[in-house]
Parts: structure tokens; sequence; C-alpha cells
């Protein structure tokens, strides 16, 4: 049974991913379409193509390999504006030098598709805020996608969250760096032992400030160092004073946790609650993820050498980038771990889901061609260098060629394939395992 259940956790997760990549190609295609623009093909995933159909002047599909999509808008690359005067079909047909001879080559395999009657319907004659809306359009619905799933989680399902009745009281006092061993005799009691607090107390009270959650409870208790306090809590329907001393230890910051500090210490655990959040919680979530998302973009370089080696005998760190692959993996051991309920299955699947959508979002807008970021960059250029020629009087300087940067497109694309293909392996050879 818990095969089965493992098997469709990563089906599901799967058939989200292929989702989530149709909706985004979607992103780019329907404002193309509003704005004029030739669209002659929408797939999803690449390779040999296993179904199609067409529609109009588009043909829609899937292929083989989900890894991705893509749609084809016509146009995307102008041709070379030094030998192109009158004729907008004219390219330049000989070139000197490998990168000059492939952006020639890409020029010409791009205006194959155009007729005379396309002439006003390329996408590089359009306006550079329609071209902003098109290459932001999808990436904008992973967001939405990422936005949608998080609530759902949050204000749905609700998240497991820390409440003020004790779950477990702790016997000794010991650091966080000490934290996992068991207690010694020589090992100081922990106040809450002292005090006689037991499972299932549930705080009133500390030092008279009347206690509404968790958090605050830490926040008064570390706060409090090495002085008494008079603990009121709640056991079995009735209140039960203790007059004890707080403990100080090491503990990891609360702001930063890569500080430690002095702080106060009791030796309770809360008991974890399911709560249903609001939109400011799901606000929270997101912000949260977008750093956290944000933050693992920027030290990717750092972590995939940490993948590399991981995938020759290194050890890998669980909090390191997976493929679809691993996270296929994950998915599957999310439905199984600790025998969650359906609800709990969905829950995690969810999540999983939306932290991908965030990725994707934010991985394309990293302004860099072939990502949705470098077509982002260049409608940005075009209406700064726009802009300015007007402000000083100049003649209008006309669209941005992106092709001049097909030769970073060329690179980036080598070291994303290259980043695919280590990151697949690694999870195959050393997969992240949450078990």
């Amino acid at each position: 049974m818990t095969a089965l259940i493992y098997a469709l956790g990563v089906i599901v997760f799967v058939v989200g991913v292929i989702a989530s990549i149709a909706l985004h190609e979607l992103g780019h295609l329907y404002p193309a379409k509003k704005f004029g623009i030739k669209v002659t093909q929408y797939f999803v995933g690449f390779g040999n193509t296993v179904w199609s159909f067409r529609r109009g002047e588009t043909e829609y599909g899937l292929k083989s390999i989900p890894l991705g999509g893509y749609v084809k808008l016509v146009g995307m690359l102008p041709p070379d504006k030094a030998t192109v005067e009158a004729d907008p079909h004219v390219v330049r047909d000989t070139n000197t030098g490998l990168f000059t001879q492939l952006v020639a080559d890409a020029r010409h395999a791009e205006h194959e598709l155009v007729t005379d009657d396309d002439l006003d319907r390329l996408f590089y004659k359009k306006p550079w805020w329609q071209k902003l809306i098109v290459m932001a359009g999808g990436p904008m619905v992973n967001v939405a996608i990422a936005v949608v799933l998080f609530a759902i989680v949050v204000m749905g399902f609700g998240t497991l969250q820390p409440t003020t009745t004790v779950a477990a009281v702790s016997d000794c006092a010991i650091s966080d760096a000490e934290a996992g061993r068991a207690c010694t005799d020589a090992d100081p009691v922990t106040p809450a032992k002292q005090a006689g607090l037991q499972p299932g107390d549930e705080f009133v009270s500390f030092n008279g400030t009347r206690i509404t959650s968790w958090d605050q409870l830490s926040g008064l208790i570390r706060g409090n160092g090495d002085d008494e306090a008079t603990i009121v809590v709640d056991r079995d329907g009735r209140e039960v004073t203790s007059q004890v001393a707080t403990t100080v230890l090491a503990r990891v910051s609360l702001d930063d946790a890569e500080r430690v500090e002095q702080v106060g210490f009791l030796g309770v655990e809360p008991e974890q609650a399911m709560v249903r959040g609001g939109v400011g919680d799901v606000a929270e979530v997101m912000g949260t993820q977008i750093s956290a998302t944000a933050s693992a973009i920027l030290h990717l370089p750092v972590r995939m050498v940490e993948v590399t080696k991981a995938a020759f005998g290194a050890e890998r760190p669980a909090d390191g980038p997976i493929s679809v692959v691993g996270a296929s993996r994950v998915a599957g051991e999310l439905v199984t771990v600790d025998e969650p309920t359906w609800g709990e299955r969905a829950q995690r699947i969810m999540a999983l889901l939306a932290s991908l959508n965030l990725f994707l979002a934010l991985f394309n807008f990293v302004p860099l061609l072939p990502l949705d970021g470098g077509h982002i960059a260049g409608a940005l250029w075009e209406a700064v260098r726009r802009g300015w020629s007007k402000l000083r009087g100049r003649p209008d300087p006309g669209y941005v060629d992106v092709a001049r940067m097909l030769p970073v497109a060329y690179v980036v694309g080598g070291i994303l394939m290259l980043m695919s293909v280590i990151l697949i392996y690694a999870d195959i050879v050393n997969p992240v395992s949450i078990q």
C-alpha cells in the first residue's frame, strides 16, 4: 500500500509540474495573440512530438520530454540593421567567427516563417510595453499559481503552529549545540521539571502577563534570564501556580539562525496544531518563500559545486538544489512519511508545487537570455533608450536588437543544460531524502 501511495504522490506531482509548464506558456500565448503577434507553435515538453493539433495558424501539442515548454513567437529576432534598409526580409549571408555565424543563422531561421502579411505582426516591431507583458506573462502565471496554492494550504488546510499547551517537559537543561544527547547526572534539572509542569498543561500567564501565543511565551521566557518566574497553567480545568527561576542557556537566536545568544530557558516543548490563517498569513508565507528562493538562486553556483561533489561520492546537503527527478522522489516521500492523512498528503504536494512555481518564476526573471528575464530586460532597455532620446529631442533609436545577445544565450543555455544533467545524475545516484 505504501508503494502505491508513493507512486500516486509522484504521479500527482508530475502532472502538477506539466500543468504549471502549460499555464506558464499560456501566460505568453494569450497576450501575444491579443497584441496580434503571430504565434505558430504552443508546445509542452521538448523532443519528438507525441500529439498535436492545429487551430488557425498555431499548432498545439505535447512533446516527449516534459521538462519545459515553449511558444513560438514569430519575429523575436530582428533582421540585421546594418544590412537591412528597405527590405525586411534581407539578412546577412556570410559572416566570420563562430558566434557571428550562429547569430546570422538564427536570424535566417527566424524569418523563414515571415510573409509580407506578417510584417506588422512581428514581435520585435511591437511597442516595448507589449513585449514586456508578453514575456513577463509566463513567470507571473507561476507567481499566481504559487499564491493560489499557498492560499489553499494556509487558509484551507492550515499550517502546523506551536500552541500554548505543553507537549513534553525536558529532563535536563542542555544547550542547542548538545541537543539530542541523553541526559547525565551532571546535567542540571530543567526549571520546568522543578516546577512540576506536565504534558497537557496550558499556559495561562507568565509573571502576570496573560499568555495568548507560544511566540509571546517564548519571548517572555528568553527575556527572563535567571530571574524568578510566576507561572500559571490550566491543568484539567483548574489553575495551578508555580514559582521557579529560569536558567540561562546558549540558544540559537530567533532573529538570526547563525547567531547564538545567552537567554532564559524553561524546558518545555509546545504541542503543534493545525491553524487556518488569513490573507495576511498568506502574504507572510509568500514573503518568506520569495526571500528564501531569491537567496537560493543567488547562491546557486556555489550549491551546484556541492551537488557536483555529491554526485561523485561526497555527502549531499539536504537543503541543496534538486532536479524535477529529485523533486518527484521528495513528493513520493512526503505522502508516505509519518503516515499522514489524505488531507495532509494533498497539503504537502500543494506546498511543494507552490514552492516549485515560485522558483520557476523568480529564476525566469533573471535578466539573461534565453530566460524570459533576458527579453524583459531588452524591452525595458528599449523603453529607457526611446524615452531618453525623446527627452533630448533626438531621433527614435528604434527597437533593441536582442540577437546581439545570442552568444550570451548560447553560453547560458549550455550551462543550464549541464546543470540539469548534473542535478538529474546526482538525484539518481545520491538523492536527497526527507526521511
